[in-house]
């Protein structure tokens, strides 16, 4: 049974746009800018280096130290947040992070040759700062992405990809919240299911 597949196709054209890009600097030395510019920067690199497992691993450390993993996947997944324990809100967290990671490597070689131009970056009165780019293709026109960071303790992180309008956080939670009410309401499955995915 598929999973969704509307969240599939925005995470194959984020995926390209995030780690498997030569980036263009900014015009302007901003720190958001520079934690996308580094994010595709250091994605290229393990994209050049590794293969398999390790390949993986190290596309999950990206994750993990310039994504707000934890923030976005309790937007995603909505209302149901509140009411799933505190041990499946650690599973799901961990079994997205994972999926995600083992997606990503798998889709790594079909976008050699891209470009991303890193445009303006907006401040907004809720503390998230916009970058605005463009994922220029070797084939077919360009393709905007708006990049939603924000600042944590540990620092900057990105929040949230917008792929021409389309919110990467709210296509989850689209497709999460369906897939949850089509297996009887529970976060259960939809955990299950996603371990299983990471785990394939």
């Amino acid at each position: 049974m598929p999973l969704l597949a509307c969240r599939r196709l925005a995470f194959r054209l984020a995926a390209g746009a995030a780690v498997a890009l030569v980036a263009v600097p900014a015009l302007a030395a901003e720190p958001a800018a520079d934690l996308v510019s580094a994010t595709a920067a250091q994605a290229i690199d393990i994209i050049k280096t590794t293969t398999g497992a390790q390949r993986q691993a190290a596309i999950q450390q990206v994750l993990q130290t310039r994504f707000d993993l934890p923030y976005m996947a309790q937007t995603a997944l909505g209302t149901h947040w509140a009411k799933a324990t505190s041990e499946q809100q650690a599973r799901f967290v961990k079994a997205t992070e994972t999926a995600e990671a083992k997606a990503y490597a798998e889709r790594f070689g079909q976008y050699g040759g891209q470009t991303l131009a890193i445009g303006k970056t907006t401040s907004r009165p809720n503390g998230v700062w916009v970058v605005d780019s463009r994922l220029n293709q070797t084939n077919g026109q360009p393709i905007k992405l708006e990049w939603e960071v924000r600042q944590l303790p540990a620092g900057l992180r990105i929040t949230d990809v917008k792929i021409e309008g389309v919110s990467m956080v709210m296509t989850r939670r689209s497709d999460f919240n369906s897939y949850i009410q089509q297996n009887g309401g529970k976060v259960q499955p939809l955990i299950d299911e996603l371990e299983s995915r990471a785990s394939r």
